[in-house]
């Protein structure tokens, strides 16, 4: 609190000091701002070079600047899509100025959001890339992120899965860390979104109660996004920001008229693949061929396809609504929506309200800016129970759906006692229909933003970011006793609740300052950050469904908290318009660590060089821009493990494990494992590049290249025994190496009055590998990263030197003359006459070496055709469904029941599974058609009404294209099993404008 009371005392003392200031002499500026065609710029911006005054124009391009003071001043006129303007004028009293813009290919005057401020596109000394809403991916989009797939270079953004308003894996330049988080830092309106642990997350992107946290932010909301890449550009954000920031701005009001904007996209999705196994008739055959008298008496006469049973075709509709304009010379934007998306899977649904309003207005003669945003959402959620997608492709499709029995009328597996068969799967409807997952969740976060210009020195600001974001989720999961899936504990009946609190406060000064005389402008900016992120858990008592207690929490809730103080520091030096300088600096001090290595400092340093401006580029009739970037940067890293483990814990038993001393029971406390040393892990990297435009503008586009190298790694690694409270330890050992090279390049190949014709390409190489994984230099040691289902206790994923993160450890598979796999023979790779575990090898990696994504897009008068494509090279994927399923054991299983097996069993025949085989493991490089639409822009309905109407339709996973047969060659993980299809949606979407 005391840091809130601080702002506003010096905000008081600032508006004293204004207001006690002489003033000169002013007048005003008034306008219009035209384009090409003679119309009006709706919303363009006119700014009073130096002084920090500036206006927005209205609804017919006409601008007002009051408050001016006489004399000479430079106007500069910008809009998003157009070559920004310089007039000068000399001002007295009232004057007038208007501005005629052309259209800017390149966009090099944009006006970029960057970490706390703003700058030219033209001037950036980082690797930026901002995506437009004009640019976004079309359709059915119900999470953000979704709608930049594909479209900036090295970044990747993969699915989760099919689920209502499921999440995705982001990925900036590849992984940066191994235990600690992956993901990077989002920051919404100046609010980053906190990064707090749950009890048993893994990530701290998670609130109960709803898939996906993003998913209850509406798309349709979002301006822009801005993707900051290489440490010069992310290093502000200091200790968050090894794995890049996405800065996120929401759409705002403008001046002008009332505008009301309409959206419904209404949305029909279908199984676009489902996983191949074998038919009824097919199990009937092999069992009849292969079986014992005892396993064909277990055959049914049905012939069901169980992956039929519980996926059907699902509906969307998702409706936005938003009222913008100006009241009382106060811009404003106030939007609401509705989402009802239905999943593949039966019962699988999610509901979400969003609302959302924006305030901008100003003070003083427009020196005191005001921001205001505030954003909402309630969802409700029914969680289809996802276990019964690997049951669906293990079940015997011999048996029927249904049965006269006593677990819900569902056919299940039955032992002649009449108790169900343990090692059997259930009944995959039987899983869906008698599981109750209901959840419920919601958010709400926002933020006040001032900026005040001092009338006495308006090239001075300062800055006051104050911002929450608070979430609570909440819900119950029921299944009857008389349900197979619970009939072990007579059903379920439990509860979930967990509340977030993430609290923002900043501020900071900005200067800038043109130096006419020696051609350099400066850019400072200086300021402080409070960050506070705190999760309470709260522990309800566990029934089962006849009303029996089977558990009772020892304590009523477990709260989370975690801060971090911040102080940075930026400064910019142009001269001549040409080479800019830019350094900054940012000081964290983080909870998660012990006082000793609490505070970690992030430099950058960045060298900008506008080729273009110079003599011998200036009149190029090939070269319209060319400007060559050097950067380095140190970031640092404290998301993605627990808040307190540089600390002693102990943890106190649960109360069914009370120990008995007399006639009195008591908790035990068990110490915890922690390392009171632990440090940032932090982040180095280098970077080059060249943004360049040929034939003025109609080819545009960057190349970067890249080198970051991680050190003292936030990594769990196993321990020798006794040497702390467990035998794994989260600590900082290690380092890890990130090298590539992006390239992007947009091309406008027809630009007529009524043809237009624009397609954009990019591409990312990245490579990374772990260079060291223990204190002392071990060839051999390594640290498991991922199991594989099947095979209890098997780790096939490790992290090792010299190895990409995650590799697969396998057997190296031996073939007959006729190519196929022989059962348990493996090479002998170090030839000491035994194959066991020495002779695995490090093969290949889930992560693809090359990301590539296409967009184009053609347009015929008011006729639109669009498509966007992605694809991956040099990933790989093991078949998990193969290995698990594809083997005589588990058909004929030793358990007393019928499996399903994969279609690939008759490929191998093998008769015990081979999971360490890296015969299972297969190139899943991939090309995929992510979207494709079709647009028709109707215009004005009239030539006296302000209607207007456009109408599109999508298709989204329209096809891919790969060798792997699996169910889909895009994966999270690289292990192929019990995934949630990612469905084809075809959308039809209505926009009205008035």
């Amino acid at each position: 609190m005391k840091v809130f009371y601080v702002m506003r005392y010096c905000l008081l003392l600032v508006l004293t000091i204004s207001a006690l200031a002489v003033q000169a002499q002013t007048g005003a500026i008034t306008g219009k701002i035209i384009d090409e065609t003679g119309l009006g710029l709706p919303g363009a911006s006119v700014l009073v070079k130096g002084q920090g005054r500036s206006a927005s124009t209205d609804a017919n391009g006409n601008f007002k600047i009051v408050g001016v003071p006489n004399g000479p001043v430079t106007l500069t006129a910008s809009y998003i899509g157009y070559s920004s303007l310089d007039l000068n004028v000399t001002v007295k009293g009232n004057t007038v100025a208007n501005f005629s813009l052309k259209p800017d290919a390149q966009n090099l005057n944009e006006v970029v959001v960057i970490g706390y401020g703003t700058s030219q596109k033209k001037d950036l000394t980082g690797s930026i890339t901002t995506v437009s809403s004009k640019d976004f991916q079309a359709g059915n989009i119900t999470s953000p992120e979704q709608l930049i797939a594909g479209k900036v270079a090295g970044v990747s953004i993969v699915s989760n899965g099919g689920q209502p308003g499921s999440g995705s894996v982001i990925r900036i330049r590849g992984g940066a860390s191994l235990t600690a988080s992956n993901d990077p830092l989002i920051v919404i309106d100046g609010v980053p979104f906190g990064n707090n642990l749950t009890v048993g997350a893994v990530s701290g992107n998670v609130i109960a109660g709803v898939s996906n946290p993003l998913s209850l932010i509406n798309p349709n909301d979002i301006e822009t996004f801005t993707v900051l890449k290489d440490a010069n550009a992310t290093a502000i954000y200091g200790s968050r920001a090894s794995n890049g920031v996405i800065l996120i701005t929401t759409k705002k009001g403008k001046s002008g008229e009332l505008s009301i904007d309409f959206s419904t996209v209404n949305s029909y999705a279908t199984v676009a693949k489902k996983v191949s196994v074998l038919s009824a008739d097919q199990i009937r055959d092999y069992v009849n061929a292969n079986g014992t008298a005892a396993q064909k008496a277990l055959l049914g006469t049905a012939n069901t396809d169980w992956q039929n049973v519980i996926y059907n075709n699902a509906f969307t509709t998702d409706n936005n609504l938003s009222i913008s304009g100006s009241f009382k010379k106060v811009p404003y934007r106030i939007s609401g929506g509705y989402l009802d998306q239905k999943g593949l899977l039966r019962t699988d649904r999610m509901t979400r309200a969003t609302a959302g309003i924006t305030l901008n207005p100003t003070f003083f003669d427009n020196h005191l800016k005001v921001d205001l945003n505030l954003k909402g959402s309630l969802s409700e959620t029914r969680f289809a129970n996802t276990d019964a997608v690997s049951n669906a492709i293990s079940f015997d499709p011999t048996q029927p759906v249904y049965a006269n029995n006593a677990y819900g009328g569902y056919y299940e597996w039955i032992g002649s006692t009449g108790q169900l068969n343990p090692n059997a799967p259930k009944n995959p409807l039987g899983l869906i229909e008698e599981k109750q997952n209901n959840g419920k969740a919601d958010r709400s976060f926002g933020n006040l933003r001032l900026d005040y210009s001092f009338h006495f020195l308006p090239e001075l600001h300062f800055n006051v970011n104050g911002g929450y974001d608070v979430s609570k989720g909440y819900g119950t999961v029921r299944v009857p006793a008389y349900a197979a899936q619970s009939n072990a504990t007579l059903g379920t009946a439990t509860q979930y609740e967990a509340v977030q609190h993430n609290k923002v406060a900043e501020a900071f000064f900005s200067y800038v300052k043109d130096l006419k005389d020696i051609r350099s402008n400066i850019n400072a900016t200086a300021g402080y950050g409070f960050y506070e992120n705190s999760t309470t858990t709260y522990n309800f008592t566990d029934y089962n469904a006849v009303g029996n207690v089977q558990k009772v929490p020892v304590f009523p809730f477990d709260r989370q908290q975690n801060r971090l103080l911040s102080y940075y520091g930026r400064l910019v030096y142009t001269f001549a318009d040409k080479y800019i300088l830019s350094g900054t600096m940012r000081a964290d001090g983080s909870s998660k660590f012990s006082e000793a290595g609490r505070w970690g400092y992030f430099p950058s340093a960045g060298f900008t060089w506008r080729a273009i401006d110079e003599s011998f580029l200036k009149d190029s009739k090939v070269f319209s821009d060319l400007k060559l970037r050097l950067s380095y940067g140190v970031t640092g890293q404290q998301d993605g493990f627990g808040n307190y483990t540089y600390l002693p814990n102990y943890y106190t038993s649960v109360n069914e494990a009370q120990y008995q001393i007399g006639n009195q029971f008591y908790h035990m406390f068990t110490p915890i494992q922690y390392d009171k040393d632990l440090k940032w892990e932090t982040s180095t990297t280098y970077n080059a590049g060249i943004d360049y435009g040929l034939f003025g503008g109609r080819v545009y586009g960057s190349v970067d290249v890249y080198y970051k190298k991680t050190k003292d790694l936030l990594s769990l690694v196993p321990i020798a025994v006794g040497t702390n409270f467990s035998n794994q330890l989260v600590t900082n050992v290690g380092n890890m190496e990130n090298k590539g090279i992006e390239a992007s390049i947009n091309v406008g190949i027809i630009k007529t009055d009524d043809v237009k014709w624009d397609m954009g390409f990019n591409f990312t190489y990245n490579k990374n590998k772990v260079t060291n994984l223990s204190l002392n230099p071990d060839p051999n040691f390594k640290v498991g990263a991922g199991d594989i289902t099947g095979a209890t206790g098997t780790t096939l994923k490790w992290n090792a030197a010299n190895y990409n993160p995650g590799s697969f450890f396998v057997y190296k598979q031996v073939y007959n003359a006729q190519g196929k796999p022989i059962e348990g023979v493996y090479a002998d790779l170090n030839n000491d006459g035994i194959v066991n575990d020495q002779d695995r090898y490090f093969d290949k990696s889930p992560v693809p070496k090359f990301i590539l994504g296409f967009t184009t897009s053609f347009s015929y008068k008011k006729l639109t055709l669009s498509t966007v494509l992605r694809g991956n090279i040099g990933n790989y994927i093991y078949d998990n469904v193969s290995s698990n399923l594809g083997v005589n054991r588990n058909v004929l299983s030793p358990s007393g029941l019928i499996n399903n097996a994969s279609s690939t069993f008759f490929d191998t025949n093998f008769t015990n599974n081979q999971y360490l085989s890296d015969y299972y493991i297969h190139n899943a490089s991939f090309l995929k058609m992510d979207n494709a639409g079709l647009a028709y822009n109707f215009g004005r309905l009239s030539p006296n009404s302000k209607a207007n109407l456009r109408i599109t339709a999508n298709v989204q996973n329209v096809f891919i294209i790969s060798k792997y047969k699996g169910i889909d060659p895009e994966s999270t993980t690289g292990i192929d099993y019990n995934l949630y299809p990612r469905p084809r949606t075809y959308s039809l979407g209505l926009n009205v404008g008035f």
